[in-house]
């Protein structure tokens, strides 16, 4: 993905796109970790509900405030909590679905000023990011984890 629209596009497709390949799965299914050290698939589509509201929080930050630094956080630390390791996707695809469209929305409306804003880096061995980074960085991120998930349905029995 190269262009604004389709980081857009990626970013308000990440859940249809989420239900259409966890539709039908059990509860053991969506909690087995069939492709182990990876996460199984719930906690994924947590993740990904947990990361993605950080980043828009992020984009905000970075459009209102004259000098937003990052912070970094322990996302394998989140990831076994019991809210990210439930079955219950459902939760979070809900989430997902509000916050992807929000996002789709701030991002079809900002201005190229907007896009270069800047993010700076929380420790010295990291980079500042623009908006159009983290715009790039996170709709691709949806879609490793479409793949995560892929893995974990291929390796599942039968």
């Amino acid at each position: 993905m190269n262009t604004r629209a389709e980081y857009i596009a990626a970013i308000r497709g990440l859940p249809a796109r989420l239900r259409a390949q966890t539709q039908g799965l059990s509860a053991e299914q969506l909690t087995t970790a069939y492709n182990a050290p990876e996460w199984t698939i719930a906690q994924n589509i947590h993740h990904l509900a947990d990361t993605h509201m950080v980043c828009l929080r992020r984009f905000k930050l970075i459009l209102t405030s004259p000098s937003f630094q990052f912070t970094s956080y322990d996302v394998n630390a989140i990831a076994e909590m019991p809210d990210a390791k439930g079955a219950d996707i459902e939760l979070s695809l809900k989430l997902l679905e509000g916050l992807q469209a929000r996002w789709a929305i701030l991002l079809e409306n900002l201005s190229d000023e907007d896009w270069g804003k800047i993010g700076r880096a929380a420790s010295p061995d990291r980079a500042d990011m623009s908006l159009e980074d983290l715009a790039r960085i996170y709709s691709q991120h949806g879609l490793n984890h479409i793949q995560q998930i892929q893995e974990v349905l291929d390796k599942m029995p039968g």
